[in-house]
């Protein structure tokens, strides 16, 4: 009897050693940005774990993974295949909002996010979520609500004051964005912020500082792909497809998903 309890503990401590190791190198997959090698590891761990707590996680990062791979189909399965391992998780909810509202689907981003907000009413990330499913559906005003009300359990939360910049900008209040983001510069100068400023330059036609501000930005976070993408939209602007179109390959080497630049499809298939 004995001898079968040690084999049996034996056998547990090695299929418990196998999934640490299984994780730790989907972890490592994802952290690279290599989300081919991320779908192949978690595909395996929601198939072995048998706590659904952590069956959920799986597949949630096994979703976007797929999800930066441009396979939104398996995405959205994997989402709701973590909803149905655990229908309390903020993050899926989150995930599949976004998801439906970048797919165009308004309402069903709204019915995620508001189910989301009300198993936890005071986690920013969720109305940021809302804000850009609102500002997506021209309800600026909305959107402005929702970035105010983070300021008000988080008055110091980046996201929420350079959406509340960035809402002036698209508004055509480009002077007051500027003004914002060089505050926010003064206090803290990150990565973000010298991408957003680049941005605001952008559209006020001030290529040399667009330029610097997103040198800057790359500098600081090579990683941070939405960098590449506004520096790509510098240099189309400025007549230098080639090298906006190296930059875009840059941004979705770092994790950018591809579908999201669709628009520049066309121009970069012609280099």
């Amino acid at each position: 009897m004995k001898k079968h309890l040690l084999i049996f503990s034996l056998t547990l401590s090695a299929c418990h050693f196998i999934t640490a190791q299984d994780k730790k190198l989907a972890e490592e997959c994802f952290k690279k940005a290599d989300y081919k090698c991320a779908e192949e590891q978690y595909s395996k761990l929601v198939v072995s774990e048998t706590i659904q707590r952590f069956q959920s996680e799986y597949y949630n990062f096994l979703g976007t993974s797929q999800r930066r791979l441009g396979k939104t189909a398996q995405a959205f399965k994997s989402y709701e295949s973590a909803l149905r391992s655990d229908a309390k998780s903020v993050s899926v909810y989150d995930n599949l909002a976004s998801l439906h509202n970048q797919k165009g689907n308004r309402a069903k981003a709204l019915e995620f996010i508001n189910t989301a907000i009300r198993l936890e009413p005071e986690n920013a990330d969720l109305y940021l979520t809302r804000s850009k499913i609102y500002n997506s559906s021209g309800k600026k005003d909305l959107a402005m609500e929702d970035l105010k009300h983070i300021l008000t359990f988080a008055p110091d939360n980046i996201f929420a004051r350079t959406g509340l910049a960035n809402l002036k900008k698209n508004s055509g209040d480009l002077e007051g964005a500027l003004k914002d983001y060089n505050q926010l510069l003064a206090e803290k100068p990150e990565s973000l912020l010298y991408n957003g400023r680049a941005d605001v330059y952008l559209k006020m036609k001030k290529s040399k500082e667009a330029l610097t501000d997103i040198n800057k930005a790359i500098s600081i976070d090579p990683k941070f792909s939405q960098s590449y993408v506004t520096k790509a939209a510098i240099l189309f602007d400025s007549g230098k497809d080639k090298e906006a179109c190296s930059n875009l390959d840059k941004a979705i080497a770092t994790g950018y998903e591809k579908t999201l630049l669709a628009d520049y499809e066309a121009k970069c298939a012609k280099k």
